[in-house]
């Protein structure tokens, strides 16, 4: 019996390409050159950058799930797949703890320079000069921009260096013990350090805007590990440049990875190429639940995690 046929339309590790080989026939979209296959493809993959359009899915009528391999999935038209009745799923809560470690760790990074200070005793300047004195971090006001999943897994992770947290979302979470804000400025206003977890798409576009910059002022750190068009990239670098805010912490930028050079030369800033949830583990639990979506799909049974637009 011949395997079914799935479309790849991003890069994926190969801990999920090398299985779905094993169980499907993969036509990889970047390298397609009979696009009759588009007529007989029954799923769409890609990760968590993956772009699937209503176009596309005009291109792929046989299609009946996009299987995407992260927990963002604001590239995906959810309306326009639901409209022609495919199913959109993700990879949730297998990602949480490495995303929550890698915030806090990029919270400590900028707070202590610690890569600055790396680079300080590789080049010698230790011998000339004490590096200079940096921030605490233990005690200090915490301000979260969506309390997810991965959200209250930063919160938990704070909690045991005491800082003191509070949040802003769409609405009030009822059972949180922590500050609610009605908005990110606000919010901004009220923290030291100001963590970025919200999902992407038109909806948090430049959520993270010159004015919420300013109201974190000269002595507040911003962390962005949700999307880059979260953040106002311009007003970041500006804000980084001209020293509006203290720094900043960044796994995800505009245009990844070929993204602003200005980044480079920035002391006040450290950055790390979108790996929150890179680690072995990680990936291999992404991976087993990406297939673990497609395997449920065609053999009739309950999908782990559809989008919650789809359930």
């Amino acid at each position: 019996m011949s395997k079914i046929e799935i479309l790849k339309i991003s890069n994926i590790p190969p801990v999920y390409l090398d299985d779905l080989h094993a169980n499907y026939t993969v036509h990889d979209a970047a390298r397609l050159t009979d696009r009759s296959v588009l007529q007989r493809v029954r799923a769409i993959t890609g990760g968590g950058d993956c772009k699937v359009d209503a176009a596309l899915l005009e291109q792929c009528p046989k299609a009946e799930i996009v299987s995407v391999f992260g927990v963002g999935y604001d590239g995906v038209d959810v309306q326009a797949a639901k409209s022609r009745g495919l199913v959109v799923t993700h990879t949730p809560d297998v990602l949480n703890d490495e995303v929550a470690d890698l915030a806090i760790g990029l919270m400590l990074s900028i707070a202590r320079k610690i890569p600055q200070a790396d680079r300080y005793v590789r080049s010698g300047q230790w011998a000339k000069a004490a590096f200079p004195l940096q921030r605490k971090m233990s005690g200090a006001k915490l301000g979260i921009v969506g309390l997810g999943r991965i959200g209250n897994a930063i919160a938990k992770r704070a909690l045991g260096f005491d800082m003191q947290i509070s949040y802003t979302s769409r609405s009030p979470k009822a059972d949180s013990p922590y500050t609610y804000y009605s908005d990110a400025k606000s919010l901004a206003k009220a923290v030291d350090f100001l963590v970025a977890i919200t999902p992407g798409g038109e909806g948090t576009k430049g959520m993270i805007n010159a004015e919420v910059l300013q109201a974190l002022g000269p002595n507040g750190f911003f962390i962005n590990v949700a999307r880059g068009s979260v953040a106002d990239q311009p007003a970041l670098i500006h804000a980084l440049q001209n020293n509006l805010i203290a720094g900043a912490g960044l796994d995800v930028y505009y245009d990844e990875p070929a993204i602003d050079p200005a980044f480079f030369s920035l002391e006040n800033a450290v950055v790390t190429p979108h790996m929150a949830s890179a680690t072995f583990e990680t990936r291999r639990a992404m991976a087993d639940r990406a297939l673990q979506n497609l395997s449920a799909h065609f053999e009739g049974k309950p999908i782990p995690s559809p989008v919650p637009e789809c359930l």
